[in-house]
């Protein structure tokens, strides 16, 4: 699992040196994007190292389903977008990961999707949040996630 990208990520916030994490839930870990392009875009982290969602237990799936369900809530809620845009694909890093990305008319190109957004504007370097910027995104995502949870 050393080469995957998100067990690296989840031995990050297990080492307590993730500044992204959120929060931990029973199925996964809520996670707030390197880049916010998309103001809240945020992910949602498996615990298990499965690919895809047929692999899970029956329980941990519909559990892990339902937490999603939340966090996309939380960030709807929190983040006041127009539309949601939920994303599982794992053709990069197959470990399943949810994408959630907040989405806005004031955006250059609102109604294409998000992999429709150049890469060099998606994650430019002007596109990472600040430390101030990124605690006041947790807070504000945490605060939902704790009245809907």
């Amino acid at each position: 699992m050393e080469e995957c990208l998100i067990c690296q990520r989840i031995g990050m916030i297990e080492a307590g040196t993730n500044p992204y994490l959120v929060r931990e839930l029973e199925t996964g870990y809520v996670v707030l994007g390197d880049h916010q392009f998309f103001e809240g875009y945020t992910l949602f982290l498996c615990k298990e190292h499965k690919c895809e969602l047929h692999e899970l237990d029956n329980d941990f799936k519909q559990k892990f389903l339902i937490e999603m369900s939340k966090v996309a809530e939380a960030v709807y809620r929190a983040f006041k977008p127009n539309k949601l845009n939920y994303e599982l694909l794992g053709n990069g890093d197959s470990h399943m990961h949810w994408h959630i990305f907040p989405r806005r008319l004031s955006e250059p190109n609102p109604h294409s999707p998000v992999w429709r957004t150049p890469k060099e504007i998606m994650y430019a370097e002007n596109a990472k949040p600040s430390d101030e910027v990124l605690e006041q995104l947790k807070k504000s995502l945490l605060a939902e996630l704790d009245e809907i949870l």
